[in-house]
């Protein structure tokens, strides 16, 4: 049965955007075992979207697509931008789907595609400044309003030397500093050696001491 692709368009700063499989038959959607949906594991959701369930692929989008939007984000320093690639990020999994076996978690698989996605289409970009929402939640009742401005210049301008950065250590480096992986979880998901990626991080973190003048450790 055919099938096509259609993005509900996401606001600047929201993350209400989601992937959604149009059936010619509305009919089908009525099929009261999608109501299931949200009990199945990871095995077992990959396997409903290649069987053609409904809603099985927008569960997967729910289920990752803010972490997705956080790492485009951090690669790009704009929402819309970010909203942009993470859109791209799940038509390729969707069109890749098939070609999941399930030798890494989805989170890893979607965070390959991801960073393939960032690498190959941003350029080094002027500094954006633009808060991810992450950071809007940072508590600054007990700040003055100087420290105020200084945390947010500080945040401008590791943005910005990060921006600078050689491609793998950018990577590597977004992943270990504002994603919380392991070296072991970030050389799954950009296909390297651990090895490989603990060097990355290191001179990263020593080219960013260097273009801001401070330890960002």
């Amino acid at each position: 049965m055919a099938r096509a692709l259609a993005w509900t368009t996401p606001g600047a700063t929201k993350l209400d955007w989601g992937l959604t499989v149009v059936q010619p038959n509305p009919a089908a959607a009525a099929d009261a075992v999608s109501v299931r949906l949200h009990e199945l594991g990871e095995p077992e959701l990959v396997a409903a979207c290649l069987e053609g369930r409904i809603g099985a692929f927008d569960l997967i989008v729910e289920r990752h697509r803010r972490t997705v939007y956080q790492l485009c984000y951090r690669f790009v320093g704009n929402h819309e931008d970010a909203s942009d690639l993470s859109q791209d990020v799940f038509l390729r999994a969707y069109r890749g789907l098939k070609n999941f076996r399930g030798q890494s978690s989805l989170s890893t698989w979607l965070h390959r595609i991801s960073v393939n996605v960032c690498l190959n289409r941003v350029s080094v970009k002027a500094p954006q400044t633009e808060p991810i929402e992450n950071e809007q939640h940072v508590d600054t009742r007990s700040e003055s309003p100087s420290e105020h401005v200084l945390r947010g210049e500080r945040a401008v301008r590791v943005r910005a030397a990060v921006a600078r950065l050689p491609e793998k250590q950018r990577a590597a480096l977004i992943l270990r500093m504002y994603h919380d992986m392991s070296h072991q979880e970030i050389a799954d998901a950009v296909g390297s050696s651990v090895g490989a990626v603990k060097a990355n991080v290191f001179h990263a973190l020593q080219n960013l001491k260097r273009l801001i003048g401070e330890d960002v450790r």
